[in-house]
């Protein structure tokens, strides 16, 4: 089939732009049967037989530009009668100049529903991560949601990530499967709340990737390595889909809770929307120029979930958190193992403790999270543990928002930490202490499970006080200040450097404690 030049832009993705292509229509199962009766019919069905065809199958092909927008709609007239519709896609990738980014080009599809923004018509997405995919109502391809083929205008959306100079020509060949519609079997959710211990730390991953986006791994392996890393919960975020949250049936327990929520990956920045409520879609489509993220923060928030940025300053095109910290519950200060993107993230967070302490406003907690996609990424590195006061969605939410977090690169190292004073003034991660600006304070840190590392304690005039572990790892430090020179202290335990000009690898960090002065 021709493919017609494109008709018009089009507001069908929010305030980003996207073009709309020349609608696919389909004969239909009566339509097509009634061609096939002639001598000339192919292998879809009988000649003269009337009978309706299994199958059928349109190809569009198309050049997109350098500069093409966000989003590329792919209109399908889908008639009735049928009962599954595949999608396969390939696109080319010719050599570009060095330092110049190639052809990069994701797929979704949303259904007669439209393509509103946040509307219900959402169906899936995978991103670059599959050349096909297939839909109907009792099953579905990994990232996108079984669900009836309604008859309507569906939308098969192109994300042209990234387009060489010489531009993108693509492929998109669509086979509707006529049948019965099937039935949808009712999603099972993982439960809000697992036995826990009553109010304890709890340690938990909450960026994670499987088969139902760009992850190799499945669900049942995930929550085995989440087991053996020692993690009491996790959350399932896969990108821009929401098609894990029902893939999760009998690998709970009173040893795991598993929450649901999804990694809104933007053009300009990822976020983690965590502990939102299954099912929820949250939308992508927009970049920080056209000042919608606001709105889907909010969006997040009615649907029970928290607004983390994922990994402010990574290198990956479109990773890049570009629209600031007002809208966020917390950060994600450390991702995957320590590098030093997250020793610029680490600073970039240290300057809003520093905001904070003069009157700037609310202070944004930090977290830590894997973005564990496949091996040999380690589900837990690193692990934020939290004080809750039961293993449930809610109380980690409160725990994560009310600071009570530190962060481990594994489970074996466990810390407490705590600031105390006179009058029996005592505040502990996330909480604050008020004495006279002048009255003595004592930090202390109890530490194990970190040989070969060293304690700081920081403030807002930087790192104050370091000291080395002992070859067991364990060990008590502490150190004496007071409100007048020290806004916050917070704790991070390194590794020796292994990069010149940096300090070492991170093993553990809390967040702070604040000193106020009376």
């Amino acid at each position: 089939m021709e493919r017609r030049e494109v008709l018009k832009l089009s507001a069908a993705a929010g305030a980003a732009g996207a073009l709309t292509l020349g609608r696919v229509n389909f004969a239909g199962a009566a339509g097509a049967a009634a061609g096939r009766a002639g001598p000339a019919a192919d292998a879809g069905g009988a000649a003269g037989s009337g009978e309706a065809p299994a199958e059928e199958t349109r190809t569009v092909t198309g050049h997109l530009p350098a500069g093409a927008p966000d989003f590329v709609y792919l209109p399908v007239g889908v008639p009735p009668g049928v009962g599954e519709i595949a999608v396969a896609y390939h696109y080319d990738k010719p050599p570009v100049p060095e330092g110049t980014a190639g052809n990069a080009c994701d797929i979704g599809i949303f259904d007669e529903r439209g393509t509103a923004p946040g509307g219900a018509g959402f169906r899936g997405w995978s991103g670059g991560a599959r050349a096909e995919f297939f839909l109907r109502a009792d099953d579905a391809t990994p990232g996108y949601l079984p669900g009836p083929v309604n008859e309507g205008t569906w939308h098969i959306a192109l994300g042209p990530y990234t387009i060489a100079p010489q531009g993108l020509d693509y492929e998109v060949t669509v086979t509707l499967r006529y049948g019965p519609p099937g039935r949808t079997p009712a999603p099972v959710y993982p439960p809000e709340r697992a036995r826990g211990r009553g109010r304890a730390w709890y340690r938990g991953d909450s960026h994670l990737h499987s088969v139902h986006s760009d992850g190799k791994r499945t669900p049942a392996q995930i929550a085995a390595l989440a087991r053996a890393a020692g993690l009491d919960f996790l959350t399932t975020t896969e990108h821009n889909t929401t098609a894990s949250h029902r893939a999760w049936e009998g690998l709970w327990g009173d040893d795991l809770l598993i929450l649901t929520g999804e990694e809104v990956t933007t053009r300009n920045g990822h976020v983690v929307a965590m502990g939102t409520d299954p099912g929820v879609f949250i939308d992508w489509r927009y970049r920080a120029r056209d000042n919608a993220f606001g709105r889907y923060a909010r969006a997040i928030r009615r649907a029970g979930g928290l607004v983390i940025p994922a990994h402010p300053h990574a290198t990956c095109v479109g990773c890049g958190w570009k629209f600031g910290f007002g809208d966020a519950d917390a950060v994600e200060v450390w991702n995957g193992p320590y590098g030093p993107d997250d020793e610029i993230t680490l600073a970039e967070w240290d300057n809003t403790l520093v905001a904070h302490a003069r009157g700037g406003g609310a202070w944004l907690p930090a977290v830590g999270h894997s973005d564990a996609h496949r091996d040999p990424d380690v589900v837990g590195l690193p692990q934020a543990v939290v004080l809750a006061d039961d293993l449930s969605r809610r109380a980690l939410q409160d725990g994560i928002r009310a600071g009570r977090v530190w962060i481990a690169e594994s489970s074996r190292i466990d810390l407490s930490f705590a600031v105390t004073g006179g009058r029996g003034a005592h505040a502990g991660i996330g909480e604050r202490i008020r004495l006279p600006g002048t009255a003595p304070v004592t930090a202390r840190l109890t530490v194990s499970g970190a040989p070969g590392c060293t304690v700081s304690f920081v403030t807002d005039q930087g790192t104050r006080h370091t000291a080395p572990l002992p070859p067991s790892g364990a060990a008590t430090v502490t150190w004496h200040t007071t409100p007048d020179n020290a806004a916050y202290i917070r704790a991070e335990i390194r590794h020796p450097p292994t990069t010149p000009g940096l300090p070492g690898p991170m093993a553990a960090l809390t967040n702070p404690v604040f000193l106020d002065r009376e």
